[in-house]
């Protein structure tokens, strides 16, 4: 197994293309065509991991966090990311990221998070607009069920919780071949009126060239007429945060200690208990400070989330409880995450956690 094959999945689950403007995922160091020997999980890619990787014979590193957010023109060792650098470089090491394409996913980290505290009926709290687009197409009748099935097959037609949705409507197409042409109905040279339908179907904006390479392989026509527009639509599979509800309402202080309990955490940093009991809960793994004001819209009770600054824990203003439970304890379960969807691609592939903490910040 190469390593691309191990990155080429992680991709399909967390297209990069969902990743935040300011991001850097993907593989940072090495080449995705080397042969795998196994591969490492952590949070941080430091140089005590790649020493754990080294003396594990890991030729890959699986980050959440990118080592490298910015361009390096010099790497000369002066900080700890050249030092990462440049020490997996000279052992064959490779490092990828898969950082905010795997929380802006339905079933990625905010999951993860949503999965340790119980909740149930779990939702996207923030959807993305304009990570979809629909592709229209014009097909004799008798092909229709076919190239539905085709795109179907591609990843189309998603909505939701419901697949293979699509939309047709009937009319006549025509056309006219030259003398070039071999059509599949009708003489070249002479105009041709078909029975068709028209067909649309909604799909990820990532898999656009999947999606139309599977219509020009079945599609029976010479010249296949098709539009894709861009939508936007927000997708309810990809966005920032979750949101979702307790099985039985807790008073805050309460579900304040099975947060701590739950998500394994030494300190929660957290506003004052507005007498409430606890029905919906708001999660960002991370920095979630920018979701504070969706969180209270959609009538969460409490936002469990990270790093938020001493002048924004004002803002809930007693309309939620903020819960900071700390950057590295947020995202303490994606390894986890992480291994146990790579187990079920690779049914034989066992990768490592790494036993070095890369949590910054310590607590007496």
């Amino acid at each position: 197994m190469k390593i691309s094959d191990i990155t080429d999945f992680l991709e399909t689950w967390a297209p990069r293309s969902y990743q935040e403007s300011y991001d850097n995922a993907g593989l940072i160091v090495g080449n995705a065509k080397e042969e795998l020997t196994n591969a490492m999980l952590c949070l941080d890619s430091t140089e005590a991991v790649v020493d754990d990787a080294i003396r594990n014979n890991c030729n890959l590193i699986i980050a959440h966090h990118p080592i490298v957010f910015s361009g390096l023109k010099k790497i000369s060792g002066k900080n700890y990311i050249e030092k990462v650098i440049i020490k997996a470089i000279k052992h064959d090491i490779a490092i990828y990221a898969i950082h905010t394409n795997l929380d802006n996913v339905a079933n990625g980290v905010n999951k993860k998070i949503c999965d340790k505290l119980g909740l149930k009926n779990c939702r996207i709290l923030s959807p993305k607009s304009k990570s979809l687009k629909k592709i229209y197409t014009y097909v004799p009748v008798a092909h229709v069920d076919m190239i539905k099935q085709a795109l179907f097959d591609a990843g189309a037609g998603h909505i939701g919780n419901y697949s293979e949705t699509s939309f047709s409507s009937a009319g006549k197409g025509s056309f006219k071949g030259n003398d070039l042409t071999k059509p599949f109905v009708g003489e070249k040279g002479k105009r041709h009126l078909e029975e068709e339908e028209k067909v649309e179907i909604i799909f990820p904006a990532h898999i656009q060239d999947k999606v139309l390479a599977a219509l020009l392989s079945v599609h029976p026509y010479e010249e296949v007429a098709y539009e894709i527009i861009a939508l936007d639509n927000d997708s309810q599979q990809v966005g920032s945060g979750m949101i979702g509800e307790l099985d039985k309402p807790l008073y805050e202080l309460a579900f304040l200690k099975q947060v701590k309990d739950k998500l394994n955490t030494k300190c929660v940093r957290y506003t004052q208990p507005i007498d409430k009991q606890v029905h919906k809960v708001a999660v960002c793994g991370g920095a979630g400070s920018f979701l504070l004001p969706e969180a209270i819209a959609q009538g969460a009770e409490v936002f469990v989330t990270a790093d938020f600054k001493y002048h924004q824990f004002f803002d809930a203003n007693d309309r939620i409880v903020i819960a900071d439970i700390g950057h590295y304890e947020s995202e303490q379960f994606t390894p986890e995450l992480i291994s146990e969807k790579l187990k079920e691609k690779f049914v034989n592939f066992a990768p490592l956690f790494t036993t070095v903490n890369t949590n910054p910040i310590n607590y007496l």
